[in-house]
């Protein structure tokens, strides 16, 4: 089981995480995008890991909904309604629980995943986040049909999955964005959303197990 406060030192890692990696990914997206995923996201991480440790959360889904509305306010570009987005799909299935199985949690994701699809209109192979996020999905959603009480087990597997579909952006065409207008260029770049998406499967997997 995954529990509440194990949701809260997700998160508090999670803002470490893009802090230590906002050059990074910023140096990605400089290359096809704005040059400002990195910058972003520090942003609007520590803007949630504060509101988090201001506000008091009775449940899984309201922490993920006070995430959600601080990515939304205060991220920009497309990552902020993307990211907020998914955490929000993510509120709703998660709902009043304060602990959720593996089974629980993948179906959270995928509602997230269902959210970011929808929103971006976006699918694989389109050089975005969903190149990262689909794998995953299918790789969690198959571990927990295997061991639905391991959440260890299925969130390394879907990050697992989550890095080679991260990897495989290198190789396309960008087809959304503001990477698409550079078209054969696009190729050979790593797509920065999909890095950040790995980043935070593989910090999930790392705290939530």
């Amino acid at each position: 089981m995954v529990t509440l406060d194990q949701f809260r030192v997700f998160f508090d890692k999670l803002a470490q995480t893009y802090s230590e990696n906002e050059e990074y990914l910023t140096d990605l997206d400089s290359a096809i995008g704005d040059a400002d995923h990195g910058v972003n996201l520090k942003r609007g991480f520590t803007a949630a890991q504060k509101q988090l440790a201001e506000t008091e959360q009775n449940s899984i889904g309201d922490l993920l909904k006070t995430v959600s509305m601080q990515l939304i306010k205060t991220v920009g570009g497309a990552s902020g309604p993307l990211y907020g987005t998914f955490f929000l799909k993510a509120s709703m299935a998660a709902g009043n629980a304060r602990e959720l199985d593996a089974v629980q949690l993948c179906k959270a994701f995928e509602e997230g995943v269902a959210g970011l699809i929808a929103r971006g209109k976006a699918e694989v192979g389109d050089k975005t986040m969903i190149d990262t996020w689909v794998p995953a999905m299918e790789a969690m959603k198959e571990a927990a049909k295997n061991a639905p009480s391991s959440v260890r087990e299925m969130l390394v597997q879907g990050a697992a999955a989550a890095e080679t579909g991260m990897k495989s952006t290198v190789d396309i065409i960008a087809k959304k964005g503001r990477a698409s207008y550079l078209g054969e260029r696009s190729r050979g770049h790593q797509d920065p959303g999909a890095t950040s998406s790995y980043l935070m499967l593989k910090t999930a997997a790392e705290t939530l197990g």
